[in-house]
C-alpha cells in the first residue's frame, strides 16, 4: 500500500490518494481541492501513476475536506462515501462556509451510499477497514489498514492534540472516547495521517499528546 499526502485549500487540509502497488486501485480520501490548479495536481499524479480510481472515502463533511467531491464526480465518475450522521453537517456545508467567511457556489454530490464501523473496502489485495470515531462530527470516520500499520483519522486525532468539538455537532467526550477506544489501542507503530498538520504515530501521542 502506498500513500501520497497533499496539502490543500486556504484552511490547509490534507487530502491522501492510496493506492495498491499491484494492481494500482485506488481511493482519495478527503478530497480537498479548491481550484484548478489543485484539481491538476490531483489529476496528474494519477495520470502519472496509472492509478485507477475506485473510491472517494470521506472521513467526514467539513467543507474544507469535500471541497473538490464535484471535480472528482466529474472526472471519474465516482461519489463520495461517508457514515449517515454527517448528512445535516454536508446539508449545511454553505452555512458553515459563510461562518468562515468564505462564499462559494456548492453544487454537492450526492452520496453514493453510507458506512458504518466494520465495513471494509478492497484495493487489490489490500483491505481497509472502517471505524466509526465520532467528536469532532457525529458520523466521523477513521480508515485503519491493518497490513499497512496506518490510520487516517480526518480531524478525530492530530499531531499533539485532537479536534476541535465546538462547531455543529461536536462532542469532547465522544472524542475523547473515539481516541481512546478504538485509535490509540492500535499499535504503537501505527501511522497516523491526520486531516491537518504532519502526520505521527501511535506510541509518539501515547507519550506526548496532552489530551491523552
Amino acid at each position: 500500500m502506498l500513500t501520497k499526502a497533499f496539502t490543500f485549500n486556504p484552511v490547509g487540509e490534507n487530502t491522501y490518494l492510496i493506492w495498491d502497488e499491484e494492481s494500482c486501485e485506488a481511493a482519495i480520501i478527503d478530497a480537498g481541492m479548491s481550484n484548478n490548479r489543485e484539481n491538476a495536481i490531483i489529476s496528474e499524479f494519477i495520470t502519472k501513476e496509472n492509478l485507477q480510481l475506485k473510491y472517494a472515502l470521506q472521513t467526514h463533511m467539513h467543507f474544507d475536506h469535500i471541497w473538490g467531491l464535484s471535480y472528482i464526480l466529474e472526472t471519474y465518475g465516482i461519489k463520495p462515501l461517508c457514515h449517515a450522521a454527517e448528512e445535516s453537517i454536508y446539508r449545511d456545508v454553505p452555512e458553515m462556509t459563510s461562518m468562515f467567511r468564505l462564499s462559494m457556489n456548492w453544487n454537492l454530490p450526492v452520496v453514493e451510499r453510507y458506512i458504518n464501523e466494520g465495513d471494509t473496502f478492497q484495493l487489490g489485495n489490500t483491505t481497509i477497514k472502517v471505524l466509526h470515531t465520532p467528536g469532532h462530527t457525529p458520523g466521523g470516520l477513521s480508515y485503519y489498514i491493518p497490513s499497512a500499520n496506518i490510520i487516517f483519522t480526518g480531524d478525530t486525532l492530530f499531531q499533539g492534540s485532537i479536534g476541535r468539538t465546538d462547531l455543529p455537532g461536536g462532542n469532547l467526550s465522544e472524542e475523547i472516547d473515539s481516541i481512546k477506544n478504538k485509535i490509540i489501542t492500535l499499535p504503537s507503530e501505527t501511522i497516523i495521517y491526520s486531516g491537518h498538520g504532519p502526520e505521527s504515530n501511535i506510541g509518539w501521542e501515547l507519550k506526548n499528546n496532552p489530551y491523552l
